[in-house]
């Protein structure tokens, strides 16, 4: 600590020295061991961490199991399946579109006129 005049910091040491010496012996003794106890805590290390460890390293496992497991060249089932415009004209359902071919000439031709705006 720093010796400073000042009167404030006198007068509060002091004060807090008569309120010290006025304590019984077993306040003192609960004090003292409460000082020790957080000393000794400060000391040792943090092992908490050390709890999630078994966690952690299952869970990589697992990781590095599946990635090994699909490998490159596996499909990926949620992506959806990829259709071209020509597959969609060769399906079955698309000899419909070949009757209303006129329709559909004339609907292209309306849009590439106007706006697009029929309502």
């Amino acid at each position: 600590m720093n010796d400073s005049n000042d009167p404030l910091e006198t007068r509060a040491k002091k004060a807090f020295d008569r309120s010290v010496d006025k304590l019984d012996a077993a306040t003192l003794s609960k004090l003292n061991q409460g000082r020790h106890r957080a000393l000794a805590e400060g000391q040792r290390p943090d092992r908490r961490w050390l709890r999630w460890m078994p966690a952690t390293g299952a869970a990589a496992v697992v990781l590095l199991a599946v990635g090994m497991l699909r490998g490159p060249g596996d499909v990926d089932m949620l992506a959806a399946p990829q259709t071209t415009d020509l597959e969609i004209i060769l399906g079955e359902e698309s000899i419909e579109m070949f009757e209303d071919l006129e329709f559909y000439s004339w609907l292209d031709s309306v849009e590439l006129e106007g706006e697009g705006d029929f309502g």
